[in-house]
């Protein structure tokens, strides 16, 4: 019936609202509304040289609260109309049609709401690096860029393995993915830090409990004009690609590996098809790194706060498999009883979770 399939997609609706509504009271979002409304109408705000910047960002927050009204509103209203209508099959038609109009609204505002930083919008750079441990972290760090390249493929990023460095017996022992895409650094940066699993060893014939580490570190593509870097502070070392691929691969020193000397950052790729490919790639890497670098040092200095180092035990979530299935990002506090599910690329809810808790 469509009254019944109405009411599902009300429900099926319902966490993202209130996604919407978390952000809008976490982010102050109606008080800075009053606060530049006030400022517009001052006295001597004409006089303001920032009175453009102003009057900008006030028409941004005018538009985001028209739609806030107009979601909350019509997520309030439209129950009372299924009720008043239940029977009347024209009008329940008309209601379907404003619930579709409603949902598309809902899935567009939100992440709109979340990804308010510029950066937000860019590329992005993956890195995973297996932890202490051998083999049951490189399968570990294998497991995670399984995952990392599901989700991708859930929102039709655009994915390219730059690097892939191969475990002795079983997984990576680290591999860098480039993901392009609308908001990719956005959604990805919530990934960043050390992620923990704990399961019953497939390579332990005495089937004991382990705990494994891998690191994740996301940085956002950085524009060409971003940074320039002295040739003389690179050191570019060249060697053979490992691991499976074409005709190139393991007959040539295609594969480039660039340290930038003062800051001891490093990249490579092995593989695009020529050593003059893997170089751009590497450098487009450590430009990335650096400019990310830099806003790191500043913002550390601003808040007069010394940037912590990723360490092993400050782990940021936890994928237990056993002795019960649970993951919990013990940043956000949320949790999911569906292991296998996250591990297979449903992470959306957990990004969804940090972002709100960086609004607070």
């Amino acid at each position: 019936m469509l009254f019944d399939d109405i009411q599902q997609k009300l429900k099926d609706i319902e966490p993202d609202i209130k996604t919407i509504k978390d952000y809008w009271h976490n982010a102050q979002l109606e008080q800075k509304l009053q606060a530049l409304e006030q400022q517009s109408q001052g006295p001597n705000f004409w006089q303001d040289p920032k009175q453009i910047e102003v009057l900008k960002e006030l028409q941004h927050l005018k538009n985001q609260k028209h739609e806030y009204d107009y979601i909350t509103q019509t997520c309030t209203e439209t129950p009372e109309l299924l009720e008043l209508f239940e029977t009347d099959e024209k009008e329940l038609e008309k209601i379907a049609q404003e619930i579709n109009k409603l949902s598309r609204a809902v899935s567009k505002f939100k992440l709109l709401l979340l990804l308010q930083d510029p950066e937000d919008k860019s590329n992005c750079f993956v890195t995973i690096n297996s932890g202490a441990g051998g083999t049951e972290s490189q399968d570990w760090a294998n497991m995670l860029l399984r995952m990392f390249l599901r989700f991708c493929e859930r929102e039709k990023f655009k994915v390219q393995l730059i690097d892939e460095q191969s475990g002795e017996e079983a997984g990576i022992k680290s591999a860098t993915l480039f993901v392009k895409g609308k908001n990719a650094y956005g959604l990805l940066k919530s990934e960043q830090g050390i992620h923990r699993l704990v399961r019953i060893s497939p390579f332990d014939a005495s089937k004991r409990r382990h705990t494994s580490f891998a690191a994740i570190n996301v940085t956002p593509e950085a524009p060409e004009i971003a940074i320039v870097i002295d040739p003389s502070d690179l050191r570019i070392d060249t060697y053979r690609a490992s691991g499976a691929g074409g005709q190139h691969v393991n007959k040539t020193e295609s594969a480039v590996r660039i340290t930038h000397l003062p800051t001891n950052t490093v990249t490579q790729c092995q593989n695009e098809r020529s050593q003059l490919q893997n170089k751009e790639t590497a450098m487009k890497m450590l430009k990335a790194k650096l400019v990310q670098k830099q806003k790191e040092e500043k913002k550390a200095k601003e808040k007069a706060i010394e940037k912590k180092k990723i360490e092993w035990g400050s782990q940021i979530r936890s994928y237990i498999l056993h002795p019960y299935k649970m993951v919990k990002d013990h940043r956000t506090k949320f949790e999911s009883p569906q292991p296998d599910l996250i591990l297979d690329g449903d992470i959306m809810d957990f990004i969804e979770a940090y972002l709100i808790l960086l609004a607070k």
